[in-house]
C-alpha cells in the first residue's frame, strides 16, 4: 500500500453539555484559540470547525453548542448543528466532567445510536480525588460503555495529547478534505464577531449577555490596518442601555478589550467602530436568526 493511501483524515465532533470544558479542549487539541471561553454556560452557540493537519492526517474538529433542552428557536438551531455534528463525524468526543450528574436521557440515546465510536473525556480531573475519578469511571462506563473512556484536565492540558492517539486509531484512511493551510472553516468576520461577543460576556451580567449577538458589517483591510465596523444587537432598549453604559463608558470597554484580542489574532493593527442597535426578539425571529448565520435559507 502507497504512503498516499495511508494517509487518515476524517471529522471528530467534540459535543457535552455547556461548561463542560469543550471549547478549551477544542482550542488545546488544534493548538489555537478558535472557540470563545468564558465562566459563564452556553457562550458556544455555533458549530466552529478547527482543522489539524500533518503529513499523514487531517482532523477536522469541531466544537458544538452544549446539550441543552430548547427553549426557543436560537436553541433549536443550536441543537441543530449538534445533531448535524454528531450525523457526519468519523470519532465522537464526548466530554463531561468530574462533576457531572447527566440526566437527559435523549442526549444519551442520541450518542447511542451514533455510528461513529465514542471517545468519552471525564475533564477538570484536577479538581477531584482520585477516588472520585474512578467512581466517575465506573459510572460512565455502565451508562454508556464507550470506545475509549479518558479522565484529562483539558484547562492543563493534562492527558490531552493521548486522545490524540485514540483519535488517529479509529480515523478512517482518506485524503484531506480541505486544503493543509486552513485552521478552520470560518471567515475572519465570524472571529471577529466572536471576540466582541466574548468580551460582552465578560463585562456583563445576567441575561444581558445571552441576549446578544454581533454583526461584523465591514471589514477593509489595507497594507498598515484593518478597519471594523460592527454592531451589537440587544432585544430591548434597556438592555441597549446597559452595553453602552453611562457617558458610553461600558461600550469604550468592551471594544478596546475586543480591538487587542482581534490585534492579537490577526497579528495586525484593528480600528474597530462598534454600535449598539435593538432587534427586537432576534433570538426568535427566523429573519434574524438566518442573518447572524444560524439559519440556513
Amino acid at each position: 500500500m502507497s504512503e498516499e493511501k495511508k494517509h487518515k483524515a476524517g471529522f471528530v465532533s467534540i459535543v457535552g453539555k455547556p461548561n463542560v470544558g469543550k471549547s478549551t479542549l477544542m482550542n488545546q487539541l488544534v493548538g489555537e484559540r478558535l472557540s470563545i471561553i468564558t465562566s459563564k454556560a452556553q457562550t458556544t452557540r455555533h458549530r466552529i470547525m478547527g482543522i489539524m493537519s500533518t503529513d499523514e492526517y487531517q482532523i477536522v474538529y469541531s466544537d458544538t453548542p452544549g446539550i441543552i433542552n430548547p427553549k426557543y428557536e436560537l436553541h433549536e438551531s443550536m441543537m441543530d448543528f449538534v445533531d448535524n455534528s454528531l450525523n457526519d463525524s468519523d470519532v465522537i468526543l464526548f466530554v463531561t466532567d468530574i462533576f457531572e450528574q447527566f440526566k437527559e436521557k435523549d442526549a444519551l440515546i442520541k450518542l447511542e445510536k451514533a455510528k461513529a465510536p465514542i471517545i468519552l473525556i471525564i475533564n477538570k480531573i484536577d479538581l477531584a480525588k482520585q477516588d472520585e475519578v474512578l467512581q466517575k469511571i465506573q459510572y460512565w462506563k455502565e451508562k454508556l460503555n464507550p470506545k475509549v473512556l479518558m479522565p484529562v484536565s483539558a484547562l492543563h492540558g493534562f492527558n490531552v495529547e493521548a486522545i490524540l492517539g485514540e483519535i488517529l486509531s479509529l480515523l478512517p484512511e482518506h485524503e484531506a478534505f480541505y486544503d493543509k493551510e486552513e485552521l478552520t472553516d470560518k471567515p475572519m468576520r465570524f472571529f471577529v464577531s466572536e471576540i466582541i461577543r466574548e468580551k460582552i460576556f465578560m463585562h456583563y451580567k445576567d441575561e444581558v449577555p445571552y441576549s446578544c449577538e454581533v454583526l461584523v458589517e465591514s471589514y477593509k483591510e489595507t497594507p498598515d490596518i484593518v478597519k471594523i465596523r460592527a454592531t451589537i444587537m440587544v432585544e430591548r432598549d434597556s438592555q441597549k442601555g446597559i452595553i453602552i453604559g453611562k457617558g458610553g463608558v461600558k461600550l469604550k470597554h468592551v471594544g478596546a478589550d475586543s480591538r487587542k484580542e482581534i490585534e492579537k489574532f490577526i497579528q495586525k493593527k484593528v480600528f474597530l467602530e462598534t454600535h449598539v442597535k435593538v432587534d427586537a426578539d432576534w433570538r426568535k425571529n427566523d429573519k434574524s436568526l438566518k442573518m447572524f448565520g444560524y439559519k440556513n435559507d
